[in-house]
């Protein structure tokens, strides 16, 4: 391990020394990110002010050998902003300047610490607003957005964080300062931008973005329904999408999942409810209407026993409380959770939520299922009592028999949490090592000294210098010893 002391008496040098913790105690609060299962305590944290900072501190971990990781609101749930106890943790929260709201080019540039829901803030006066909208909204921070690719309810309609950034200035992990992407769409060349939206940070540190503002809509009108069973509701749902009707959103919260958001908010959803869906329409007020009517009947032919229609934006926003707090409600009825992400076809929500439940039972937990019901990402939060011999056990592994569902079932490991530390040991059940190896490739295209969020994403941690393939498991010690990827062997 590289000599702390003196890489901390370097970072102060160059960030000054309140921007530099190294007392233990200061250290714990960045143990975890919102996935709190899992902690590591860091060797130390740099708090940069702009870009010329974080570029020194990587610069200053690449002389030293040192791992580094970014970390925004920490707010992300796969562990993706876990430290390395041997590393640096670069906090890039307090870089958080809204640097330009550009209405007329329909974009906003801001750094990485701005938090997601003050960009519509700043963009609503002239009417606009960022679309991406995480449940976390209020606390989570673009930067971290970009590291996950995050959705949100409205993702369904609007797609996700890489449908809405359009450049980016990073950190590369070399410790060089470079921009991705423009104010345009589609620039010509490799879709680098692409690349590093969703990278979880393995890539880079993004210290600048411009996101795509989204016009607010003419009208905009929201429903409750409330339905016996999630198998009516899941019927409802498939109805609606099926009719042509694409909604801003379609959210659906089974039984357990309305219990815990109304012991946390009073959102005062119907009694009775076994599961329940809230139907967002959006866009021109024409369009709006008669889709609304239609969107009413389909979830009242599909079982719908109450519907609520939003009288106002009060009305709208009790709605959307007790969907939004849902993560954070089922502390309430619950001393501890895992929450979980994975994606299957819309079409099999019925069967895949009676499968969850018989896994529930079978492993001896409870699981409360929060999902955007309109594009299959489930959220189920499998509950337990850590301080119950053997509860956490069977709470991973209903867990893990969720994700081996989703893979079942044609869907993905992750919607929109990322991979990070939590679910890396899935990969190869979703990949096969080809998959994984090509993957590798692009990873150390751009850190091939494997300083950048070490540990991550990928299941087990491959050195640059090894040769996927023919040699998989058994690489010579000369082979690893090699730089680069020089001659790398794919098959």
């Amino acid at each position: 391990m590289a000599d702390v002391g003196k890489l901390a008496e370097r970072l102060r040098a160059a960030l000054g020394a309140r921007r530099v913790i190294t007392d233990r105690q200061e250290l714990r609060t960045y143990e975890c990110d919102g996935l709190a299962h899992y902690k590591v305590i860091p060797a130390l944290v740099a708090l940069p002010a702009d870009a010329g900072q974080t570029a020194a501190v990587v610069r200053a971990c690449v002389d030293a050998g040192v791992p580094f990781v970014a970390r925004g609101s920490g707010t992300g749930l796969s562990g993706g902003a876990l430290p390395h106890a041997d590393g640096v943790l670069i906090v890039t929260a307090q870089m958080r300047q809204i640097r330009a709201v550009d209405p007329a080019d329909e974009r906003a540039v801001v750094e990485p610490g701005v938090i997601n829901l003050h960009v519509t803030r700043a963009a609503t006066p002239h009417g606009y607003y960022y679309a991406p909208d995480p449940s976390s909204q209020q606390i989570c921070s673009i930067g971290g957005n970009v590291a996950e690719n995050s959705g949100g309810a409205h993702c369904l309609k609007y797609g996700f964080t890489t449908n809405h950034v359009t450049g980016l200035q990073v950190v590369t992990p070399d410790g060089e300062i470079t921009r991705l992407g423009g104010r345009s769409l589609d620039p010509p060349g490799y879709d680098l931008l692409g690349a590093f939206v969703g990278s979880e940070g393995t890539l880079g540190v993004a210290t600048e973005v411009t996101v795509r503002l989204t016009r607010l809509p003419e009208a905009v009108r929201t429903l409750l329904a409330a339905f016996h069973g999630t198998d009516e509701a899941g019927a409802a749902t498939s109805a609606i999408i099926g009719a042509g009707v694409v909604p801003a959103a379609i959210e659906m919260m089974d039984a357990l999942a309305i219990e815990a958001a109304e012991a946390a908010v009073a959102c005062g959803y119907p009694q009775g409810a076994g599961a329940v869906l809230i139907v967002e329409l959006d866009g021109p007020a024409a369009e709006v209407a008669a889709q609304f009517d239609e969107v009413t009947r389909l979830c009242e032919e599909n079982g719908a026993f109450e519907i609520r229609i939003a009288a106002d934006d009060a009305e709208r926003a009790l709605f959307w409380k007790g969907r939004k707090s849902a993560f954070a409600a089922v502390g309430r009825i619950s001393p501890d959770y895992i929450v979980q992400d994975g994606v299957i076809p819309r079409t099999a929500l019925p069967e895949v939520l009676r499968r969850i439940g018989d896994l529930a039972t079978s492993h001896g937990v409870r699981v409360a299922n929060v999902f955007h019901a309109g594009d299959g990402n489930l959220h189920p939060l499998v509950l337990f009592d850590d301080g119950v011999a053997g509860e956490a056990e069977r709470a991973e592994a209903a867990s893990g028999a969720i994700i081996d569902l989703c893979i079942e079932y044609g869907g993905s490991i992750t919607g929109e949490h990322g991979v990070g530390a939590d679910k890396a040991k899935y990969m190869p059940r979703m990949f096969t090592d080809d998959d994984l190896d090509t993957m590798q490739l692009v990873r150390c295209a751009f850190d091939p000294a494997g300083l950048a969020n070490p540990g991550k994403v990928f299941p087990t941690p491959r050195l640059c210098g090894e040769r996927p393939g023919r040699h998989r498991g058994a690489h010579p010690p000369q082979e690893a010893a090699e730089p680069g990827w020089q001659g790398a062997e794919v098959f």
